[in-house]
């Protein structure tokens, strides 16, 4: 006669078949019978997921198996990833230190503001706002802090900028080095600030004000100095303040500046040539260009056998000039050619129909509609026009046109430094490097730290912003390289060589294979910076209590688990180095 079951219970079971070991998970339960012990299956688990598997198994145990939602209330889950990411940066990068070595409640503040900068750029007032659904005010101990005391450590850090560029300039600025220039602009909003003024508007912002910013950076594109200049200021009479605060503030004895063809003019050479110490690489405007070729100094037949060469000019013998032609830039500028001499031409053939068919007629009327036709293109050199009361013709100029087809893909780079210091295919390289200061700009103005539209009134507060935001780049610069393998970047780009310098710059066989994938060679998606920053605030800091505990019981706090790129990216910011 049968007894009443001893136990109900999960037996898992092994058994090994053609070198395979075959697992199976069994509902039983053992009673006595006749004095003796005997098992019955009840039913077979093996197709149920192991973790409810062992569920059963716990629960017929005696386990009392109580949901997570039934234990803890989860108080707040701030993003932790993406802070993490950027405070790891700038620990690496001893930026607490560069910004002051004493630690205080300005300096914790204006490290935050960096931080929020590349995190989510928006107005100080939105900025206390934005943070507190983030860990970052809690890592740097400001929760509390308000608008207006991010304003006064604003104007605490700009107390502070001479002695910050100092420490950056002995970082990455070495005597006898490249030191690159260049200046660029950002409109306001509004119409008090005294640095604001009407001038050449690099945002397109026809008829707003602006102010206008230039950039010191180390040969790589590395940012080291910025100074703030009103808006209507012209690019090269910023250039010799600029050298005079890299040799007076940075302790620099010689340099060789780097600036583009508007920075660096025949003026500024003049003025840089009476300093000791100072050399200096630019380009030749189009103009110039001109007359050396027609001089007979610049030899244009020459391009039939290289794309770059060494010349001398009779008028400037203690100067180095390096030609190059670029074939893929020469066919660009022609097929743009062509394609605004043919739009042009349908317009005026417009005109000259209405002309013909008595629509249009006086020479004044006749000349007022040409002119709006030609000034649209920005061709008419390349036009030779015929107007009078009745009749309207025209022809394109092709010898004109002919003449400034020679110098397609034509340029000169113009130097004092000698040849023994700087070969000719390194000064074409050292000219190039100036995209490294345009990136910055972009980075700084559009793409992650949107620098503008500027609405402080102040001229300080003005400084202190464009400051702030130079900061920030100088650790997304660092951040950028770190992060090279899990961006779209290419990872060859600073150890390759080029062995062209005239040529575009080739990306690598790995890049081109991530912009075609969309993937890393590990199968893993690629990132912008700012998706990545995205990807690393999935990773979220929780602070749970116990349900139904009081206010004086400690709460728990539960960091989520980084995934495996999320791993990777904190790994390569610990390892950032100077």
């Amino acid at each position: 006669m049968r007894s009443r079951p001893v136990a109900v219970h999960v037996v898992t079971t092994t058994r090994k078949y053609k070198d395979k070991i075959y697992e199976a998970h069994l509902l039983r339960r053992s009673y006595r019978e006749d004095g003796k012990v005997k098992n019955e299956t009840l039913a077979n688990l093996s197709h149920l997921p192991k973790p409810v598997i062992e569920l059963i198994r716990r629960a017929l145990k005696g386990d009392q198996l109580v949901g997570v939602d039934d234990l803890f209330d989860v108080e707040s889950s701030p993003q932790h990833g993406n802070v993490l990411a950027v405070l790891t940066a700038m620990r690496a990068l001893g930026f607490a230190d560069l910004i002051a070595s004493q630690k205080c409640q300005e300096r914790d503040l204006a490290i935050a503001m960096v931080a929020a900068r590349i995190l989510g750029p928006q107005s100080k007032l939105a900025t206390t706002r934005w943070w507190q659904s983030t860990t970052l005010p809690q890592e740097l101990g400001v929760e509390d802090a308000s608008e207006e005391e991010l304003y006064k450590a604003m104007d605490w850090l700009l107390a502070r900028q001479a002695q910050i560029e100092k420490k950056l300039a002995k970082r990455h600025l070495r005597d006898g080095g490249l030191v690159l220039y260049d200046l660029s602009s950002s409109y306001f909003e509004g119409t008090h600030c005294p640095l604001a003024a009407l001038g050449h508007s690099r945002d397109g912002k026809k008829g707003k004000l602006q102010v206008n910013y230039g950039l010191i950076t180390d040969e790589l594109g590395c940012p080291v100095s910025v100074s703030v200049f009103p808006g209507n200021t012209s690019d090269s009479t910023t250039l010799l303040e600029q050298v005079g605060k890299a040799r007076k503030s940075f302790g620099i004895k010689s340099l060789v500046i780097v600036g583009d063809r508007g920075m660096i003019t025949q003026k500024q050479i003049d003025q840089l040539e009476a300093e000791d110490g100072i050399g200096w690489i630019t380009a030749m405007r189009t103009e110039a260009l001109r007359d050396l070729a027609n001089r007979g100094a610049l030899q244009l037949g020459l391009f039939d056998e290289r794309n770059l060469f060494e010349f001398t000019d009779p008028n400037r013998p203690d100067e180095r000039f390096v030609a190059c032609r670029n074939l893929d830039l020469a066919d660009h500028r022609a097929r743009k050619r062509q394609s605004l001499l043919h739009a042009t031409a349908k317009e005026l053939d417009r005109v000259r129909n209405m002309v013909k068919s008595g629509k249009l007629k006086g020479k004044d009327k006749i000349g007022v509609r040409v002119g709006k036709v030609i000034n649209k293109f920005k061709v008419s050199k390349h036009f030779a026009l015929k107007i009078t009361d009745k009749r309207f013709s025209y022809e394109i100029d092709v010898a004109h046109v002919a003449e400034e087809a020679s110098l397609d893909g034509v340029y000169v780079i113009r130097t004092n430094v000698p040849r023994k210091k700087l070969s000719k295919e390194q000064a074409v390289l050292a000219y190039k490097q100036l995209t490294g200061v345009e990136r910055a700009f972009r980075s700084l103005k559009t793409v992650d730290l949107h620098i503008r539209p500027i609405y402080h009134w102040s001229d300080d507060r003005v400084r202190a912003h464009i400051f702030l935001c130079a900061l920030a780049y100088y650790v997304e610069y660092h951040m950028l390289e770190a992060w090279r393998p899990l961006l779209f970047a290419d990872e060859e780009a600073r150890t390759r060589s080029r062995r062209d310098p005239v040529a575009p710059a080739a990306r690598s066989n790995s890049a081109r294979q991530k912009a075609q994938t969309k993937k890393r060679s590990d199968g893993e998606p690629c990132h912008s910076f700012q998706t990545l920053l995205a990807d690393l605030g999935g990773i979220v800091r929780n602070t749970c209590r116990r349900r139904g505990a009081g206010e004086s019981e400690p709460s728990v706090t539960m960091m989520t688990k980084p995934n495996r790129t999320q791993a990777i990216a904190l790994e390569l910011v610990s390892g950032i180095s100077t």
